[in-house]
């Protein structure tokens, strides 16, 4: 993935985005009375339920109450949001998505923070760290800015950077120092330096996810207790023989050793599938959501894809069966009762922020997973990933007030998730208004 990584950030850096300032951030809960939704259909995710006739209120960034209308005492110059005939859902996770660094425009920045939470993506965990990250972090999180919560991984392990064993135990300490929320595993580590930081990691307690370098593999990636395997890294490499084909017996049982564990997939499949080219790229070219995106970046994302087509190289049927092994591994690991987080790896090509976070949950649709088991995997159990960092993920007293306002039951349809009258993300409320006023002015500011 450094090829793609090195695509992301070139268009980052030849952007020269001039806009006018980003909008300030919506006024929070945190005045003594807070603000209730009230009425409406409770979707908590503590199971698969709906519950009807709800009202939920906030206070200071938290949910202080959730009972029927008639027993929650909503202090009477607390703000309301009406709810009848409304969903009320846990704000959504990105579990494998990019933050611009300080050194590339402010507004592209705010615009990326935004265009997550527009979405109700209300959870971002960064994988490519980069020098002033936590400084963005921190300003986010004391809502200076609009954005999800960000959990940063810090500058990447891989080759390049981390070269011995004692490179990377003194990496592994330097970034644990510094505050990174994980270590971002990437291609190229050898066995003893993998082991290396593997060991420090544990020693220092900071996780470790990402990638599975070639010479490590993913067995002995799991059985260090690597956390998470995002775009099913080293899955099919393990599984497939030089035609292609999967071993079944050999998929059970490493679905079994993945669950064992407790080790996390991040599938990532839509992206996968333009990155392959089994999207034609008439499709991927009209998605309507790049117009939130500067041009010289969707210009960079179509000369990629026209590239990949273009060469001789390019073997359809081989891309064809290659998305179809990854289907395959997803559907066996969720059937198999592996854990499965929901993320996109955005910004990336045709990728855009919280708009790609709807695509994947379609396929994971088509992997099998039912609505409900998607959207735990964007909530729940990103919660339960992160919960020694916060309460977060379901709908409960004393969590983190981040929550989204639809208009159908998205345990029906994933699809309604996109229905939404509002997100609250650490209980600032975004009536839906205001999210298309502020998406209208970065589309006309490109």
């Amino acid at each position: 993935m450094n090829a793609k990584l090195s695509v992301f950030l070139t268009g980052l850096l030849i952007l020269a985005v001039s806009c006018a300032p980003a909008e300030a951030p919506p006024a929070a809960d945190a005045g003594g009375s807070g603000l209730a939704f009230i009425g409406v259909n409770l979707v908590p995710m503590d199971s698969e339920q709906v519950v009807a006739g709800q009202t939920v209120l906030t206070r200071e960034g938290r949910i202080v109450a959730v009972g029927p209308a008639e027993s929650v005492d909503v202090p009477a110059n607390a703000a309301r949001v009406d709810g009848n005939g409304l969903y009320l859902m846990p704000g959504l996770g990105e579990m494998h998505g990019h933050i611009p660094g300080p050194d590339q425009p402010q507004q592209l920045t705010e615009d990326v923070l935004f265009l997550y939470v527009a979405n109700g993506v209300t959870t971002v965990r960064g994988m490519q760290g980069r020098d002033g990250q936590l400084a963005l972090r921190d300003r986010v999180n004391a809502g200076e800015l609009v954005g999800p919560n960000l959990y940063l991984a810090g500058p990447s392990f891989n080759g390049e950077s981390v070269t011995s064993p004692d490179t990377a135990i003194e990496r592994v300490r330097t970034q644990k120092s510094e505050g990174w929320h994980l270590l971002k595993v990437q291609n190229g580590l050898s066995v003893p330096t993998y082991d290396a930081m593997a060991q420090t990691a544990h020693e220092e307690g900071i996780r470790f996810g990402g990638h599975v370098p070639a010479d490590v593999g993913l067995i002995h990636a799991i059985e260090s207790g690597q956390e998470t395997f995002d775009h099913l890294d080293g899955y099919v490499q393990y599984l497939a023989d030089a035609e292609g084909n999967l071993d079944e017996a050999r998929l059970a049982e490493v679905v079994e050793i993945t669950r064992e564990a407790g080790a996390w997939a991040v599938p990532t499949m839509a992206l996968w599938e333009v990155l392959r080219g089994t999207i034609p790229r008439e499709t991927v070219v009209s998605y309507p959501e790049t117009k939130y995106m500067p041009p010289a970046m969707v210009e960079q994302w179509t000369a990629r894809v026209d590239r990949a087509l273009g060469d001789p190289a390019f073997d359809a049927a081989a891309a064809r069966r290659l998305i179809a092994n990854r289907m395959r591994v997803l559907t066996a690991l969720h059937e198999g009762g592996a854990r499965i987080m929901l993320g996109t790896d955005s910004p990336q090509v045709f990728s855009v922020p919280g708009f790609s976070i709807h695509r994947e949950m379609e396929r994971m649709v088509e992997a099998g997973m039912s609505p409900y088991q998607v959207i735990a995997s964007g909530t729940r159990a990103v919660g339960e990933y992160f919960s020694n960092e916060d309460d977060f993920g379901t709908i409960s007293v004393g969590a983190r007030a981040d929550l989204i306002l639809v208009e159908a039951n998205p345990l029906e349809d994933v699809g309604h998730v996109v229905q939404r009258r509002g997100v609250m993300v650490r209980g600032q409320w975004i009536p839906e208004a205001d999210i298309q006023q502020r998406l209208e002015s970065i589309a006309a500011s490109y």
